[in-house]
């Protein structure tokens, strides 16, 4: 697994920190490894859709 670094707003790092306290995740880093991998789906999914109504037209 490769490390990175990143930097985010207090408030997004608040929240995150009272949602791993709640026990929804363990840990920092495994909530932005499911925030980053849904966001993908999301993005390839939404790709899908678009090459599939462009060989539409």
């Amino acid at each position: 697994m490769k490390v990175i670094s990143i930097r985010l707003p207090e408030e997004y790092v608040r929240i995150m920190d009272e949602i791993i306290r709640l026990g929804i995740y363990p840990s920092r880093s495994e909530f932005v490894r499911a925030a980053i991998r849904e966001h993908l789906k999301r993005e390839i999914d939404s790709s899908i859709k678009v090459r599939g109504i462009v060989k539409e037209i």
